[in-house]
């Protein structure tokens, strides 16, 4: 692994002391928050979830929890507001007020009072998240965004999970990334491995079986 993957964030440290640091127990958030650790002297990771208290994910976050020593905050998922507005695989609420991820980016700075965020965007991620970096750099100021793995590649990541020997959130061995949506493919991993969480999901959608079973006949996620 060469040094220079490092320059990013050490030019990051040079702008500030403190961030926060979006985090999902994916591959990527986990050496992003390590990596943040190591150069900043504040850090405050947030996660975001679909359901509450899932079992799995908790056990991810409190590993994480007690190898850092800090709390990380748990935030509703912006896609949350969507989901309950518009009758995702439960009856609709228009009352619901639809939140965006810079409602949460928002909420996160005032409460925390930190106005960096660390992302573990990569370039090698998409042609758009390539375009994206490309754009602004590794540090997105406009934004108020660093991106410390910007120009790291999978494998580089792979590699150094297993040198700082990091906790990967477990259904990323059958899914291949962290729990992140209602897709059929994503429920019947869930449902399979962990029927508990499955229960508590089923009870704030309580018709997530229909993405389940049109996975099963179609394949679609």
């Amino acid at each position: 692994m060469s040094n220079l993957l490092f320059d990013p964030i050490k030019t990051q440290a040079s702008v500030t002391d403190s961030v926060i640091v979006g985090f999902s127990g994916g591959k990527d958030s986990v050496v992003t928050l390590d990596l943040c650790f190591k150069f900043f002297k504040k850090v405050q990771p947030f996660f975001m979830y679909l359901v509450p208290n899932l079992k799995f994910q908790e056990k991810m976050l409190m590993w994480y929890e007690k190898r850092y020593k800090i709390n990380i905050m748990r935030i509703p998922h912006f896609e949350v507001s969507n989901f309950l507005k518009y009758g995702s695989f439960t009856l609709y609420d228009e009352n619901v007020d639809i939140v965006r991820i810079n409602d949460i980016y928002n909420y996160v700075r005032i409460d925390t009072g930190i106005h960096w965020i660390a992302a573990g965007e990569r370039c090698a991620d998409s042609i758009v998240r390539n375009a994206m970096i490309k754009k602004s750099g590794s540090i997105d100021r406009k934004r108020g965004r660093f991106y410390p793995l910007a120009y790291w590649k999978k494998d580089d990541v792979l590699q150094y999970i297993k040198y700082k020997k990091l906790y990967l959130s477990p259904e990323q061995k059958s899914l291949g990334f962290s729990f992140r949506s209602l897709a059929g493919n994503e429920l019947s991993v869930i449902k399979e491995n962990y029927p508990d969480d499955f229960n508590k999901i089923k009870k704030i959608y309580p018709f997530v079986e229909a993405a389940i079973e049109r996975f099963k006949k179609y394949g679609k996620k």
